[in-house]
């Protein structure tokens, strides 16, 4: 393996292979997990209701294989290589040329572009391994919300331990920091949240964004809070804005918060030091 770790090409390379790859299978779940939880609430509800559940067909991560949402043709190994299989079918399926969201695509390339993004930053390191993950778990998160408004626990608090297990060794900061940073962005987004529900009656935002913020703290500490949440809440409020001047979204449809939080997490990962800088310097705490 040596002679491949002097060559930064050969990981560049497998990264964007193993990216888009990994991105084919954040659409899967993106797709699949929210159904997959909305048959255990079903299931929930009818035990404790003591009544019979509802036949329903397995679904998982796994199982059944992937098929055309349009004719539920099953889709061939050839024709769901990433990005590729899209292109050779022109964005069509095979069998009913019913049109295949460009979501698909747009995932595997995200995924690949920061994988390779993570290794040139962080190179061959336990700190490229951490930022693949939180890639990962942020793509997946940032689809799930636009679709459902909904960040499952399944993701974020994985990632919530994840980063305090990586901080155990100070590969980001050090489990000082990374305990208070969980600690502290769980309870800033919950204290907004409650003022929000007293001042107006309504619910401002989901448990959810408390919970994946108090992920980003474990990650990188409390000490990049501030600056996550203010860039969230800047590129929110200017996309909020532009589409209900488009007429997109109206004044009263709740907006997902969780992508605004992922991207200001990953712009963290990647520019944390500099971005730092540059608040404080703007701030004039420097």
């Amino acid at each position: 393996m040596s002679p491949l770790v002097e060559h930064t090409g050969f990981l560049l390379l497998g990264l964007a292979l193993f990216g888009a790859t990994i991105g084919s299978f954040l659409n899967v779940v993106i797709y699949r997990l929210p159904r997959m939880m909305e048959q255990g609430w079903r299931r929930d509800c009818c035990e404790l209701l003591e009544q019979e559940a509802p036949e329903e067909k397995p679904l998982s991560l796994a199982v059944p294989n992937s098929q055309c949402p349009h004719c539920q043709a099953p889709i061939k190994p050839w024709q769901n290589i990433p990005l590729i299989s899209y292109l050779a079918l022109r964005g069509k399926c095979a069998n009913c040329d019913g049109p295949i969201s460009i979501r698909y695509p747009l995932v595997e390339l995200a995924s690949a572009l920061l994988c390779v993004a993570a290794g040139i930053t962080f190179g061959y390191s336990l700190e490229l391994l951490g930022a693949l993950l939180l890639i990962w778990a942020s793509i997946a998160l940032t689809g799930i919300d636009i679709d459902t408004r909904l960040l499952p626990d399944s993701i974020t608090l994985p990632v919530l331990w994840l980063g305090l297990v990586f901080n155990l060794f100070g590969v980001f900061t050090s489990l000082e920091a990374a305990v208070m940073g969980a600690m502290a962005g769980y309870l800033i987004l919950w204290s907004v949240y409650w003022l929000f529900k007293l001042v107006t009656g309504k619910e401002g935002m989901g448990y959810g964004d408390f919970k994946l913020l108090a992920a980003f703290g474990a990650w990188f500490g409390w000490q990049s809070l501030p600056l996550i949440i203010v860039l969230s809440s800047f590129v929110g409020a200017v996309i909020g804005i532009l589409l209900v001047m488009l007429k997109r979204s109206g004044r009263d449809i709740p907006m997902p918060f969780g992508p605004y939080l992922a991207g200001a997490g990953l712009l963290f990962l990647f520019y944390g030091e500099q971005l730092t800088a540059r608040y404080l310097e703007f701030s004039g705490l420097q």
